[in-house]
């Protein structure tokens, strides 16, 4: 996992000559959500007792405030401090995020992770082990526990007698599907951010940041 990114890489300029700061898409969402505190506002599921079962979402409001040349409204959550409108429109993006890539659930994921400056953990050098499922120390030290699964008649000194025959329960630790899900939630919070950055950079509604094609590696344990 990584803690605190450089958030500020390079500035490019706006029109009026104005820099604009250059960051990739986990680096605006960490900054949005992380040092801006903006808040994911999902859109409420439709009512059908409403005469209108539907409503419009955060990513169509701020569309409709461009257009107009509105403002975003900053600083709702931040008593005292201004929420930058930037942060905003990421905010309403992931907000917006489809069904085919996880849609509310994904939207929550990706804030949080931002929110945290974390990375998502895909087990970085994790190899199934064959190890002990309940093991025992005594003054010996630790050793596996066995269990009795059979009998066995053996001769022994000229006599037959009947002995146990124990067996030590094993498992894989960490399993092999452990390690896949934390691969797949890993890809799917891949795809998830290039949804992002790609909607960021086609809709060119952020007035101060510039969102880079840089990505977080693909399936890094390759």
């Amino acid at each position: 996992m990584k803690h605190d990114r450089n958030l500020h890489s390079r500035t490019g300029h706006l029109g009026s000559g104005r820099p604009k700061r250059s960051m990739s898409v986990q680096q605006a969402l960490e900054w949005a959500f992380r040092i801006e505190h903006a808040q994911l506002e999902l859109p409420e599921p439709p009512d059908p007792e409403r005469e209108q079962g539907f409503g419009f979402g955060l990513e169509y409001v701020l569309l409709q405030r461009a257009i107009l040349g509105c403002k975003i409204d900053g600083g709702q959550y931040k008593i005292g401090s201004y929420t930058h409108e930037d942060a905003e429109v990421i905010a309403a993006t992931v907000a917006g995020m489809p069904d085919s890539l996880g849609g509310k659930r994904m939207a929550i994921r990706v804030a949080e992770l931002a929110r945290a400056g974390l990375t998502p953990d895909w087990m970085p050098g994790a190899a199934p082990r064959c190890v002990p499922v309940e093991t025992k120390r005594n003054q010996h030290g630790e050793r596996a526990t066995t269990i009795v699964v059979g009998t066995e008649r053996v001769l022994s000194r000229g006599k037959w007698r009947t002995v146990e025959v124990l067996a030590c329960q094993v498992t894989f630790s960490p399993h092999p599907q452990q390690i896949e899900a934390a691969r797949r939630a890993y890809d799917d919070w891949w795809r998830a951010l290039d949804w992002v950055r790609d909607g960021l950079r086609s809709g060119a509604m952020l007035r101060d940041l510039e969102v880079m094609p840089t990505m977080p590696k693909t399936r890094p344990w390759r």
